[in-house]
């Protein structure tokens, strides 16, 4: 019939839907013979991760939004509602809320993947600072969410990181009376909060939708960091990567479940049970643990308005880092001294975290200072000048010679590369 999708799928009900809205056969190229690196690692799964934890974390939201109260005479009660009156609000809320956490640690752990196997780079630098705009948003999305329990470290914290824009000089109070509402962290910071909090997850996914077409256009970067050559080089997603991203699906829901029914609290403040007091100062505001790098940068120097600036620099860099690396090569594996510097990096963020959890003083002040450093020193100097001096190791010719012709990449006997691909 005239105007109609030819629809190859024998279900008929399916072909009925194909035909007249191709979404089926959308799926069907994008998800089932989509050709993808027959190399990918189980660092791979972990966009597979974020994307479940997304889901998680709206759906939950979505039945937490039911029943909480934005008002600052009954948002902590009504949280206290959610948790014994509500069924399985208990569950509900302990999801979401250890949900923030797990969607940091899989999002991090990305971000590292993408840092060492250089995927980054040529053609994929939009690729990439579309998951920078993505890794913001959940941090604006989570610094809202952490308010809305209105308690003591919620309120404080609120207070503290939003008048870290009163340094920027005449646009920053304006800034922080807009956030605010007012002229305190009150009402209307707490609607503004909980509106955002509820609209930025949305617009996550969009980006994300982005984020995804451009990996789809461009193609996946692999271990190696090499381009596809040969069609022995990859495999169709379906059935392989779709049985690997469960498996590592699996294991992440029953991590995510040990700590949501054994330590459902391990990574929260002890404060936040106390009810927000404008009056009552708590003796440490920390953020929560997934901004405590950002926040160390933020103590490491006496200046507040150059602390603010090395904050957001910290990420900022990120944006231009496809520009900053002048390595003609993309992975580790095949850069001898790079491979040796990248474990400080990772060592640097990791001591951020540690001092961020204490107060800026004695030793605490001196790490943080080294590891804000290194982590500058990284990006803007050490990727830079490496690329031109580093000498890299011979690259393989293809990925099915690598795989398929051992572990050192040696030549491939005749016809061993076409008999895996007629088998898959």
């Amino acid at each position: 019939m005239a105007g109609l999708h030819k629809s190859d799928f024998a279900n008929p009900v399916i072909n009925w839907i194909d035909t007249r809205l191709p979404v089926f056969t959308m799926m069907q190229k994008e998800y089932g013979v989509f050709p993808t690196p027959r190399n990918f690692n189980y660092f791979w799964n972990f966009g597979a991760l974020a994307m479940v934890n997304l889901v998680i974390m709206i759906a939950t939201g979505i039945f937490l939004a039911m029943n909480y109260q934005p008002n600052t005479e009954l948002a902590f009660a009504s949280v206290q509602h959610i948790m014994r009156d509500v069924n399985f609000g208990w569950l509900l809320r302990y999801v979401h809320q250890n949900g923030a956490s797990m969607f940091f640690i899989v999002t991090y752990v990305h971000i590292a993947r993408g840092l060492y196997y250089g995927s980054y780079k040529s053609p994929r630098e939009l690729l990439w600072i579309f998951g920078v705009v993505i890794l913001l948003l959940m941090m604006a999305t989570a610094f809202m969410g952490y308010v809305l329990p209105w308690g003591q470290m919620s309120y404080w914290g609120a207070t503290v990181i939003t008048n870290l824009f009163s340094a920027f000089p005449w646009i920053g109070p304006k800034i922080v009376t807009l956030l605010w509402g007012g002229f305190s962290v009150d009402q209307p910071t707490l609607n503004r909060f909980f509106s955002l909090h509820y609209l930025l997850p949305f617009v996550l996914v969009a980006v994300i939708f982005l984020h995804i077409a451009a990996l789809h256009i461009t193609g996946s970067n692999n271990p190696l960091g090499i381009d596809v050559k040969t069609p022995q080089d990859t495999l169709p997603f379906h059935p392989y990567y779709t049985i690997k991203d469960s498996v590592g699906i699996c294991v992440y829901l029953i991590v995510f479940a040990i700590l949501v029914f054994f330590a459902p609290n391990y990574l929260g403040d002890p404060n936040n049970f106390i009810e927000a007091n404008p009056l009552v100062t708590p003796a440490d505001i920390v953020p929560e643990w997934y901004f405590l790098p950002f926040y160390a940068i933020l103590r490491s120097v006496p200046d507040k308005l150059l602390g603010v600036c090395l904050m957001f620099g910290s990420i900022l860099v990120l944006f231009v880092l496809p520009w900053l690396d002048t390595s003609p090569v993309r992975s580790a594996r095949f850069r001898p001294i790079y491979r040796l510097f990248f474990p400080l990096l990772i060592i640097s963020v990791v001591v951020l975290g540690m001092c961020g959890a204490h107060k800026p003083e004695g030793i605490w002040v001196t790490l943080s200072r080294l590891g804000t450093f290194y982590y500058f020193f990284h990006f803007l100097v050490l990727l830079p000048v490496l690329g031109k001096l580093e000498k890299p190791l011979p690259l393989p010719e293809s990925i099915s010679q690598a795989v398929l012709g051992g572990r050192g990449g040696g030549p491939l006997p005749s016809g061993a590369a076409a008999k895996p691909m007629e088998k898959a």
